[in-house]
């Protein structure tokens, strides 16, 4: 075979990203999503965007995204291969310097559909080979009004709390016990203000205003958790619900989730996404009682 070249796109020759064809089994494309630089009005930047080419054909693409202001990539949200290139693919991945998460987008299911299963095993293979390795499999959630928006359970009461150290300290209550993968990595790499940080990080790069988090506390005054409705760069979402250690087994990840939920319709929310890891039966069951149907699933490697 021909040697590879493996090159960032420019905003000239960005339309090469289109020449690969995909079925759209699996990824982004899957559910309707479309690449465009943000010189045509969309989110990605060339830059951010490598191909693997064989005699001036793309055999595969990666691309990157970040919100307007970041000065490095967050995520992986496309990656895709010719048949047969799957090592040309993890090359691409080993090359690129863009080192991110990659979430893998599936249709709930898709286990059952083989076409699909050998789509997404092929690209978490050769995202293996390319130096990843998996860590969770998610949920990802829509609620919009059709839903029916839950009734208060009026268990908790809801105050914010302006200091950042108190809801730090919050979170660090929370992380004993923890079910969510992303923590757990965290706290293996970094200690358990490791995944405090990232948190923190993430609450204030949401767009959304720091006055919208909120601690939950119990009417004798035992603090419960936390809710954080959010905004991320997509519209409204559920930013975080956790349970501190030795509130867990009331069901109280329902009220914080439920509470959130009207915060966000009372802003005037009609769309609010949210996520939890499949392993996290709890939530999962949480999210299914508030009437937060299933939309999509997702394969996380880091």
């Amino acid at each position: 075979m021909t040697d590879l070249v493996i090159r960032a796109l420019t905003e000239g020759d960005a339309h090469l990203f289109h020449t690969l064809h995909d079925p759209a089994l699996v990824g982004r494309a899957r559910f309707g999503f479309t690449y465009r630089t943000r010189a045509e009005g969309g989110d990605y930047r060339p830059d951010w965007t490598w191909v693997a080419l064989r005699d001036d054909r793309v055999v595969a693409r990666a691309a990157w995204w970040g919100a307007g202001d970041d000065k490095a990539p967050v995520a992986l949200d496309w990656f895709d291969f010719a048949d047969g290139e799957a090592d040309a693919a993890a090359e691409l991945l080993r090359t690129a310097p863009l080192h991110t998460e990659y979430s893998l987008l599936v249709a709930p299911g898709w286990r059952e559909r083989p076409e699909e299963r050998a789509a997404a095993q092929a690209r978490i293979d050769a995202a293996i080979a390319g130096g990843m390795k998996p860590l969770v499999e998610r949920y990802r959630y829509e609620w919009t009004p059709e839903c029916g928006l839950p009734a208060r359970p009026g268990r908790l009461e809801f105050r914010p709390e302006p200091d950042d150290a108190v809801i730090a300290d919050v979170l660090r209550r929370i992380m004993p016990g923890t079910l969510d993968a992303h923590d757990l990595r965290a706290i293996e790499q970094g200690g358990i203000d490791a995944p405090v940080r990232e948190l923190m990080d993430f609450f204030n790069w949401c767009p959304s205003p720091r006055e919208w988090w909120r601690l939950a506390w119990t009417p004798e005054g035992e603090l419960v958790g936390i809710q954080v409705p959010a905004h991320n760069p997509s519209g409204p979402c559920v930013g975080y619900i956790g349970v501190v250690d030795g509130q867990r087994g009331h069901g109280y990840a329902y009220d914080l989730l439920v509470e959130c939920t009207h915060d966000l319709v009372e802003r005037g929310a009609t769309k609010i996404t949210a996520a939890t890891d499949q392993p996290n039966i709890p939530m999962a069951r949480h999210f299914a009682k508030a009437g937060y149907p299933i939309t999509q699933e997702r394969i996380d490697l880091v």
